[in-house]
């Protein structure tokens, strides 16, 4: 069995982004405890370079995790806590288009503030390859409700190993079933969305 590629980029870059991020680093790497092989491989980024991160948001994966604040004030984007470091996705769209490549995943996973909402859908869609699963938030996260929601979506990813369903549709699966056990652990409405997004028209002329 070839085992799935999860990237994980953190662009927070401070100490909360950082515990929250090796819990899902530890998570993963319980997952494959017992396999004789790697049920998960795990890609980790935390940078600063523009090249370095366009080169992780593009690279073949069957889940992207990016870790950071959210915020569409203006654009979308992720930026770092202490503000040195912003990728705006209509930045990341453009440089994407120039080298031929977009976002080449089955899922998405925007683990920031408000990254649910319909002005980052359509920023996402300009970057994608093609169909993905997307998860955004719909409010203000902290690193607990994040934790709570990875570690029941990840479980829930690799139940069954891969068998029988796509990387995009299982990673609707899982996220559904991360949604449910987060209302059961919490009492609490989920903050996390999940949706299918399409590559956009613009997409489809610069990177089809």
């Amino acid at each position: 069995m070839k085992p799935r590629r999860v990237s994980l980029l953190d662009l927070g870059l401070d100490s909360s982004f950082d515990a929250a991020m090796t819990f899902v680093q530890s998570t993963l790497q319980n997952i494959n405890a017992g396999w004789e092989e790697p049920v998960v491989d795990i890609d980790f980024v935390r940078s600063r370079d523009p090249d370095t991160v366009l080169t992780a948001f593009t690279a073949s994966c069957d889940v992207l995790h990016v870790m950071a604040h959210g915020d569409h004030s203006v654009t979308p984007m992720f930026i770092s806590s202490d503000e040195k470091t912003s990728i705006s996705l209509e930045e990341l769209g453009a440089a994407a288009a120039d080298k031929g490549r977009g976002i080449s995943t089955g899922a998405i996973i925007a683990d920031g503030c408000k990254t649910g909402t319909g002005v980052w859908q359509k920023a996402v869609r300009d970057c994608l390859q093609g169909e993905v699963t997307y998860i955004g938030t719909s409010a203000i996260i902290g690193w607990h409700e994040s934790g709570v929601f990875c570690s029941a979506f990840y479980g829930a990813l690799f139940r069954n190993k891969g068998k029988g369903m796509s990387p995009t549709k299982q990673a609707r699966d899982a996220a559904v079933r991360a949604i449910e056990a987060y209302k059961l652990l919490t009492d609490r409405t989920c903050p996390y969305r999940v949706m299918t997004l399409k590559p956009s028209k613009r997409a489809q002329l610069l990177l089809g």
